[in-house]
């Protein structure tokens, strides 16, 4: 595993995004450093694409010199490619390729949903890219598990889905962090 590999969890608006372009504009302080965020985001509504662009303002503000990979579900395939030692990646957000992954149409993709078992292989094929990346990664997600168990099926599956990853990907990291109100807790160093 490597050491700069990094899960950073918290809920909406919790400062999460801004603990990893932090950590991304600190990486890139040093000469010949490099920083690429592989965003999973997709237009599904008008919303979804004022977020967007709030994410792409914000970005070029704070990381002028990181390039961007727009990707919202080859993410193991984009670690394999652009890791490099001297290459910071951030993966913003999982909590957005899970459901690019189970519910592809409900935000227009054109692809196939993965089954509980194309799910399991897809997780166990992005840990093996952070296992097998040589540059570090930090990847963001939502803390979206701590509230009542949902009434539906659907909703159910995709937080047990979330909640396994989160799982899957804390074990392939050096470090998680939990971010509350701007402030980032230790959960594993």
């Amino acid at each position: 595993m490597h050491p700069g590999h990094e899960l950073i969890l918290g809920g909406q608006r919790s400062g999460k995004t801004r603990r990893a372009e932090q950590l991304a504009a600190v990486w890139l302080a040093t000469p010949g450093h490099e920083a690429v965020v592989v965003a999973t985001a997709t237009v599904s509504d008008e919303e979804m694409r004022a977020r967007i662009e709030r994410h792409r303002a914000d970005r070029a503000a704070t990381l002028a010199r990181a390039g961007c990979i727009e990707e919202p579900l080859a993410i193991a395939a984009v670690i394999a490619a652009q890791s490099a030692p001297q290459r910071l990646l951030v993966v913003d957000c999982l909590t957005l390729w899970l459901t690019n992954a189970l519910w592809p149409a409900i935000v227009g993709l054109d692809a196939p949903a993965l089954d509980d078992a194309g799910f399991d292989a897809a997780c166990r094929e992005l840990c093996e890219a952070l296992r097998a990346a040589p540059g570090p990664v930090v990847l963001v997600s939502n803390e979206t598990g701590l509230g009542p168990v949902p009434a539906d099926a659907a909703t159910r599956r995709w937080l047990d889905a979330l909640g396994r990853l989160h799982q899957a990907v804390a074990a392939a990291c050096a470090r998680v962090t939990l971010v509350v109100a701007g402030q980032a807790l230790a959960v594993k160093r």
